[in-house]
């Protein structure tokens, strides 16, 4: 399995910030209000990772990896890094869904009351889709496994 690349997380944000900046504008009205909460679903997500992370981080260093008592299982390591891949998907999505909302808000602002009240819900949105790419990527990265130290070669 290979690393998240970069590029494809701005192609995923890019893509669907525009889905949504055509979607708000054909039907902002219909829209519910929103809320600073609707935001911030994603960062007990993104909390849950970075705890997890340090916990395998832990585990790798100290060699702690194995099917004994007392070890973390590959399978649960690979269950992590699978997480981590879909919330990386889900992050970069949602982040990129907020941004579209909110270029569609930002200019409204002046002349729509309910553009300038929804505002903050979708600052926060955007704040917790990046959060919880960051959380991903970082356990993405604690699930690698380790490199082993090369062999001393024979001093003379």
């Amino acid at each position: 399995m290979k690393p998240t690349r970069v590029l494809d997380l701005c192609a995923n944000v890019a893509l669907a910030a525009v889905v949504a900046w055509i979607a708000t504008n054909v039907a902002y009205s219909s829209f519910p209000p929103i809320s600073v909460f609707s935001g911030a679903s994603l960062l007990p997500v993104a909390a849950l990772e970075v705890v997890l992370a340090f916990v395998i981080r832990s585990r790798v260093e100290n060699r702690g990896i194995g099917p004994g008592p007392g070890q973390l299982h590959p399978i649960t390591a690979a269950r992590a890094v699978a997480l981590a891949k879909a919330s990386v998907q889900v992050g970069s999505l949602v982040g990129g869904i907020w941004l579209g909302f909110l270029i569609w808000l930002l200019p409204q602002r002046p002349e729509l009351r309910a553009a300038a009240s929804d505002t903050p819900g979708a600052v926060v949105g955007l704040i917790a889709g990046l959060v919880l790419v960051a959380a991903a990527l970082w356990l993405e990265y604690c699930c690698r496994a380790p490199i082993d130290p090369p062999d001393e070669a024979a001093t003379s």
